[in-house]
């Protein structure tokens, strides 16, 4: 067994990493004692919709928009919003809930203040809840996933301004 000057063996990794491709897994992490490794690879989802579909996403009259000349394609997508400063990100893989439970309230709707700290979403793993907290004060500005969606690993959840 050959260890790297960090002691740990790269052959863990390599079958780790294989694991994730057999099992089409997103991520995987395991410990033992006090060595813990995380292996992640980057999935690219890309979805089509129908031009004068409704989007998916709830989107602020103050950010950019399509202009009036533009194509008709070019003005159903909806706005790359994973660059915007206030996204706030899924931590983990899951299923995303809006509620603290299928079908109930939301635990805030676009255009309320939330406080850092503040629960703003569950993602469910392995029947897990994981909260989701506010990084920051400021007001909802836009969902960018519907209730009990799945939801990978760094997608945009919602914007929090």
């Amino acid at each position: 067994m050959s260890r790297t000057k960090s002691g740990i063996d790269p052959e863990i990794i390599r079958e780790l990493a294989q694991l994730l491709t057999e099992t089409d897994l997103s991520e995987i992490e395991v410990q033992n004692a006090d060595l813990r490794i995380k292996v992640a690879r980057q999935i690219t989802v890309t979805a089509t919709m129908p031009v004068g579909a409704p989007l998916p996403v709830s989107v602020p009259a103050a950010l950019p928009t399509a202009s009036a000349g533009a194509p008709a394609a070019a003005a159903a997508a909806p706005p790359d919003m994973s660059d915007h400063p206030g996204v706030l990100k899924s931590p983990m893989v899951g299923t995303a809930y809006l509620g603290p439970a299928p079908g109930a309230k939301p635990f805030f709707e676009i255009g309320a203040k939330v406080n850092q700290g503040d629960r703003v979403l569950i993602v469910e793993a392995m029947k897990t809840f994981n909260d989701i907290v506010a990084p920051r004060s400021g007001t909802v500005i836009a969902f960018l996933i519907e209730d009990k969606q799945p939801v990978e690993y760094n997608q945009p959840l919602m914007i929090i301004e």
